[in-house]
């Protein structure tokens, strides 16, 4: 470590920073990242100095630190899928090489007002719903929710999705083939059922995915995914001549 300089212009929390992320660089912390105190004593300053520079290690997405838990090194996320294909989790996990399965935590038909109105159905109409914990090389990796209308549905009542795909079922079974959706992702906090199921504390994040899959112009699928942000992550190829390049086949 580089010790501070108090006579520097530079705020002692930059300092820090800096020197913590050369030190990462080096692989100086490829066993264990070192807790507050022990960076309050090898620096010589502040606990909220160094509770500063962590923040910042955070938001770079270098260091996961929780509330009264040890902070270790971000991995890299297990799963990439590219972003502008109609893609199959389940596709996704086995093509990154991770044994899988489900926890079928619900399937039925049944009624759901905010779920039809997704659809755009009446609230009253029957609906298909599956909800699965997705687990991936034994760890939980996402909670999935599907809704679509029963008559598509109903063909997929008996099928074992502990070790299947959505949507090849969907197609084997109902003849029900996908053409395209629309997806928003953004990054959620989620509530204390689905922060225990996926195995996250309470100030870390998730990727909650809304999904509304398409044939030909019926919206056939609403989908709500949560989604461990330290195990997946979305990616875009793109060019300074081309721009971004969506549509990847999955």
């Amino acid at each position: 470590m580089r010790p501070v300089d108090r006579g520097s212009p530079v705020p002692l929390w930059a300092q820090v920073y800096d020197d913590l992320r050369r030190r990462l660089a080096d692989g100086e912390f490829s066993e264990e990242f070192p807790g507050e105190m022990s960076l309050v004593e090898q620096y010589g300053i502040s606990r909220n100095t160094v509770r500063e520079a962590m923040r910042r290690l955070r938001s770079d997405g270098v260091v996961v630190a929780g509330r009264g838990r040890k902070p270790k090194l971000a991995k890299e996320t297990e799963i990439e899928q590219p972003l502008g294909a109609l893609y199959s989790l389940f596709a996704s996990v086995e093509s990154s090489g991770l044994d899988q399965r489900s926890v079928v935590r619900d399937v039925g038909i049944r009624t759901d007002a905010v779920a039809a109105d997704r659809l755009g159905l009446p609230a009253d109409t029957a609906l298909f719903h599956l909800e699965r914990l997705r687990i991936a090389a034994g760890e939980p990796l996402a909670i999935d929710r599907v809704w679509m209308p029963a008559d598509r549905g109903a063909p997929l009542l008996d099928v074992d999705f502990r070790h299947t795909g959505f949507y090849h079922e969907l197609l084997t079974r109902a003849g029900v083939a996908l053409t395209g959706g629309r997806e928003l992702v953004r990054a959620v906090l989620p509530d204390a059922g689905d922060r225990r199921l996926l195995q996250l504390g309470g100030d870390e994040a998730a990727l909650s995915i809304d999904r509304i899959s398409y044939t030909g112009d019926e919206p056939v699928e609403w989908r709500h995914t949560l989604v461990r942000g330290d195990r997946f992550s979305l990616v875009a190829e793109f060019s300074a001549k081309a721009g971004y390049q969506l549509g990847v086949p999955v």
